[in-house]
């Protein structure tokens, strides 16, 4: 029993330690019971990670919908997404991943060759 114990202690602290790394990412939570969560790690303790959720908002402004329905042009309305703090105990996370970005640099196309005439 106490063999087990320190397993899932030393699983707990690379959990920790994982989280420290990606403070101040984005990130996507893995839980033990299967339930994905994507946000921003605010803090980490001893106990739990403070993590900042976004959730999707749509804008339901049913006054600025005079003429058109929705957003117009045949898209919908506006999504907003707004990031509320939840806190997740240590020992129900199982894995820990950051959200890929597309990287911008270096550029797919060449620069654009020199102006070959005088600028006057």
């Amino acid at each position: 029993m106490n063999h087990y114990y320190q397993n899932e202690f030393g699983d707990a602290q690379a959990m920790y330690d994982q989280c420290q790394q990606y403070m101040n990412y984005h990130v996507t939570l893995s839980m033990k019971d299967g339930q994905h969560v994507d946000g921003i790690i605010q803090s980490v303790g001893n106990d739990g990670v403070h993590v900042l959720v976004g959730e999707d908002v749509m804008d339901r402004d049913d006054q600025d919908e005079r003429y058109f329905a929705g957003g117009g042009y045949g898209y919908p309305g506006r999504r907003y997404r707004r990031f509320r703090p939840q806190f997740f105990p240590l020992a129900s996370l199982a894995a820990l991943a950051l959200l890929p970005y597309a990287y911008p640099y270096p550029y797919p196309y060449p620069p654009y060759p020199p102006y070959p005439y005088p600028y006057y």
